[in-house]
């Protein structure tokens, strides 16, 4: 039996905290409305973001939508697109080229000198296999070390950790973590040389 207490403590709690928590979410959860609302007011965002050429203007934008400062250091050829925001984080040095695309509801942390290529998706949600639980958002945060950079085409799966130094090539689709100082490529991504 849940008393009073537990209630409190579980209604304080939002379903975004839910979700970068690892915890599944249907979408008939009460709770899950809160998601597309939030998706909606990012795109709001997003489209005047992506309206303009100023690096200064797309810093500022970004730094609203993510909920974070964004550094001067940070260069973002847009379109970006990204469905939340508030769950990723961007360090110093970062270059995110065209037509990227951020799921983020899961967490996205790029660290400095980290260069993503055009195309490249980051994807830190997903559904479970069976068709019964399909309806169910599923998260696993995505961490991108120093110095990586991400290949044009490139998709990071939900959970995946890339290495310091290391290369995803292009096109490929990495499922598992990367260690660093390594190539990876193909689909699933494997390791196909170390960088020394």
């Amino acid at each position: 039996m849940v008393n009073i207490k537990q209630i409190s403590r579980m209604e304080a709690i939002t379903v975004f905290q839910r979700l970068a928590n690892g915890e599944a979410i249907s979408l008939a959860d009460p709770d899950a409305y809160k998601i597309r609302e939030a998706a909606y007011f990012t795109k709001k965002l997003l489209l005047q973001m992506n309206n303009t050429s100023e690096p200064v203007e797309i810093r500022n934008y970004l730094s609203q939508i993510t909920n974070c400062e964004i550094d001067e250091s940070v260069a973002v050829f847009t379109p970006l697109y990204i469905n939340y925001g508030k769950n990723t984080k961007i360090g110093k040095n970062v270059f995110i080229n065209f037509d990227c695309t951020f799921l983020d509801l899961g967490g996205i942390t790029i660290e400095d000198n980290v260069m993503l290529g055009p195309k490249v998706s980051l994807l830190s949600e997903g559904h479970p296999i069976s068709s019964k639980d399909r309806q169910t958002l599923t998260t696993g945060s995505i961490h991108i070390k120093k110095n990586a950079w991400i290949g044009a085409n490139a998709t990071i799966l939900q959970g995946v950790t890339i290495g310091e130094n290391s290369i995803v090539a292009a096109g490929s689709v990495v499922s598992k973590d990367v260690p660093d100082n390594v190539v990876v490529g193909g689909t699933p991504a494997k390791i196909i040389k170390t960088i020394l």
